[in-house]
């Protein structure tokens, strides 16, 4: 007696397989098989659509019906696949199993867009997928599929954004670009937002030649119009015009200058020799208790290094309110502020997924490559900034209502 089939359960006949004497026997088999299995669901497609099934016309419930079947090539893993695809009279089904111009498998598609995140070019993209699929790609296959994710693009920048953000990071990233014939430098800034359950979010992406105060007063604008009433701290490097657009846009955020960007800065000039001394004098500066005495370290600093090196002095005293920010808030929150440590540790892992494309063909290639490595390292920040606890108290005692609790 034969054991009992599950309910649901496919079994192909024993008399079907026992014909089946080679590799490339077994390939059409399932091939055939695949071929049946979509055919099958396409006109069951077709029934739901129609609301009757095929030879039952009495059932109709409106004017539309059948019309033949118009033919199709499909890309699988398994190899190309002709498949008869059911018509209508009106031209209005649109099958899910198989959509409307649509060639390839969604495992195949989705294996390319992996792929592209990783920052593959487009040969080795089609090479790869003919390696492991045995489906030959065009370089335009891969562009076509990859630039669906364009769409996905608009609706991320244009997606709402919380009311408040506790910290904001700001920082760019540079990339070279083809441009009628000649190759140029952009950056792609971005903004990491800090949300009031401790979680990091990136809250856009925006590519440019240069750094004004307009261009970052279109940025911030951007970010009001998503929604974004009130930002409580800004860090950033010392870009052109961002401290402007800040003061111009969200008046009351505090505008806070990444640190570990100013040390840089002053030591690029200190004779190998000295810098590490000069090191040492400066961290007096910024690794004092207060401000109080950060300014008298800074003065200090001065009268030791002000006659080799005083642009460094300079530049401490222009930018002094706001480098000097962090000392108004307690460790845990001086910690997260006083440098752009997150969204440069963003940038970097942007750049391992880029680096293989040292020149991108476009704007809109660019863009893709960096849209979907954010997307991939996003969807690890699950978890809130260590001690948030504690540092969301400390922000209600120093925001109050500001925080939106």
């Amino acid at each position: 007696m034969k054991e009992k089939e599950k309910k649901g359960n496919l079994r192909i006949p024993d008399e079907a397989l026992r014909k089946i004497k080679s590799q490339a026997e077994l390939d059409d088999f399932f091939h055939d098989l695949y071929k049946q299995a979509v055919e099958g669901m396409l006109k069951s497609e077709m029934n739901e659509d129609l609301g009757y099934e095929k030879h039952r016309a009495r059932d109709k419930v409106g004017d539309n019906s059948r019309n033949g079947f118009s033919q199709k090539t499909l890309k699988t893993n398994i190899g190309n696949i002709p498949l008869d695809v059911p018509r209508d009279w009106e031209s209005s089904f649109d099958p899910v199993i198989v959509p409307k111009h649509q060639r390839m498998s969604a495992r195949i598609e989705q294996a390319i867009i992996t792929l592209y995140a990783r920052g593959m070019s487009t040969r080795d993209i089609e090479e790869t997928i003919k390696d492991i699929y045995g489906v030959e790609l065009s370089e335009g296959s891969v562009s076509n599929i990859t630039n669906s994710i364009v769409e996905n693009i608009k609706e991320w920048q244009q997606r709402p954004l919380e009311e408040v953000y506790y910290v904001i990071w700001m920082d760019g990233i540079i990339i070279r670009v083809r441009h009628n014939g000649k190759v140029q430098g952009k950056t792609i800034y971005l903004i990491i937002g800090l949300r009031k359950d401790g979680l990091k979010e990136v809250l856009g992406m925006w590519i440019s030649e240069t750094e004004s105060a307009s261009f970052w007063m279109n940025v911030l604008t951007d970010l009001k119009a998503r929604g974004v009433e009130d930002i409580l701290i800004a860090c950033t490097d010392n870009l052109a015009g961002i401290r402007q657009a800040i003061n111009a846009v969200f008046p009351g955020a505090v505008t806070q200058l990444c640190v570990v960007h100013q040390i840089r800065n002053s030591s690029r000039y200190v004779v190998w020799k000295e810098r590490k001394e000069f090191l040492a004098d400066l961290k007096l500066i910024y690794g004092a208790i207060n401000k109080e005495m950060a300014f008298d370290a800074l003065g200090e600093f001065e009268k030791k290094w002000g006659s080799k090196y005083g642009y460094a002095i300079k530049s401490w005293k222009d930018n002094w309110e706001e480098l000097t920010a962090y000392f108004d808030y307690p460790m845990e929150i001086r910690k997260i502020i006083y440098t752009t440590n997150a969204i440069e540790s963003l940038n970097s892992s942007v750049r391992k997924y880029t680096k293989i494309k040292t020149v991108f063909p476009d704007d809109q290639s660019a863009l893709k490559a960096i849209y979907l490595a954010v997307n991939n390292i996003q969807q690890k920040w699950i978890i809130p900034i260590r001690y948030w606890g504690i540092i969301i108290n400390q922000f209600i005692v120093k925001f109050g209502d500001r925080c939106r609790i």
